[in-house]
């Protein structure tokens, strides 16, 4: 019988992953685990083995993953030293612990190093890493969250009718959070994927002006989209409060839950044509198509981004 953990079950992804997994299989397979004991009251009184298990400690994670035999490592949120950090800490104690597989939330085109998001950076320190620690591996290399998308063209509905950034033209295919996380539950449970990479693309590739176009078609809104620099991408973000970094001072019920410096580096990106990778593994993986950007502009209240900064220090 093999055991599966799925790490971060308090937060947006590890939560949908934690909810739905029960379709695939028994409970008793599952060990559930997140960084504070808060996080786990729901599925503890549901009778789920859950477990403390803080990547930023690593005194906590040894003993959390132990009789676990494959883990699904959901990145961090936050960027920089202390995600690699965190993700090395986790491949480390799963080694220890004796787990053999280790499937991993990346990004895509995450090991080109002429892909300029901040953000692959961690994620191919992270891909190295475990491929050099000797585990069995699959690497699940998601597209943008539509999600984020969805909730910057909300609030320029609201404010002044202008989505604002710098993809230019580039093409991305936006998928929902909700489809990466069903996806790594489908290769969590799957014993045989084994040293593989999946590209986890949305159902369609769109430009920002055709995202703009079908979300105005959806909600009945007439936002405009402007291209932009990327320093005046970052002053979009600098107007709303939006710290630069992860490090940064993130407001209560901010509008843009994340740092600028991941959004712009993710523009840029997206305009130079390094996240325009686009594949049918969703669908081989899961056996159906991926949710498309229409049907989540018209159900706009299900696909907000939600907070996603740490609340760990």
């Amino acid at each position: 019988m093999t055991k599966y953990i799925v790490t971060g079950v308090d937060g947006n992804f590890g939560g949908y992953v934690a909810r739905n997994i029960t379709k695939l299989t028994d409970k008793e397979n599952l060990i559930f685990t997140c960084p504070f004991e808060e996080g786990l009251k729901e599925f503890k009184d549901k009778g789920f083995d859950v477990r403390v298990a803080n990547f930023n400690h690593p005194e906590t994670l040894e003993e959390a993953f132990k009789g676990g035999d494959a883990l699904l490592i959901i990145s961090a949120p936050f960027v920089g030293e202390k995600r690699q950090r965190a993700h090395k800490n986790a491949v480390d104690a799963a080694k220890k612990a004796g787990v053999s597989r280790i499937l991993y939330t990346s990004l895509v085109n995450a090991q080109d190093p002429e892909n300029p998001s901040v953000e692959k950076i961690d994620h191919a320190f992270t891909e190295q890493y475990i491929e050099q620690s000797g585990l069995d591996y699959v690497f699940l290399r998601n597209s943008q969250y539509a999600e984020a998308m969805i909730t910057i063209y909300l609030n320029s509905a609201e404010a002044d009718g202008v989505l604002a950034n710098n993809a230019g033209d580039g093409q991305m295919p936006f998928i929902s959070r909700k489809d990466c996380a069903k996806a790594a539950m489908y290769a969590l449970v799957n014993d045989g994927l084994k040293n593989e990479i999946i590209n986890v693309n949305g159902a369609e590739s769109l430009t920002m002006s055709e995202f703009v176009a079908i979300g105005n078609e959806q909600t009945g809104n007439h936002v405009t989209y402007k291209a932009t620099t990327d320093e005046e991408n970052y002053a979009v973000f600098d107007a709303l409060g939006v710290p630069r970094t992860t490090d940064g001072e993130f407001q209560k019920d901010s509008p843009a839950p994340y740092s600028s410096d991941g959004m712009v580096t993710f523009g840029q990106a997206i305009r130079e044509g390094k996240l325009s990778t686009f594949t049918n593994d969703f669908e081989k993986l899961v056996g159906e198509k991926p949710r498309t950007v229409a049907y989540m502009f018209a159900r706009a209240d299900e696909y907000q981004v939600g907070q996603r900064n740490s609340t760990d220090n």
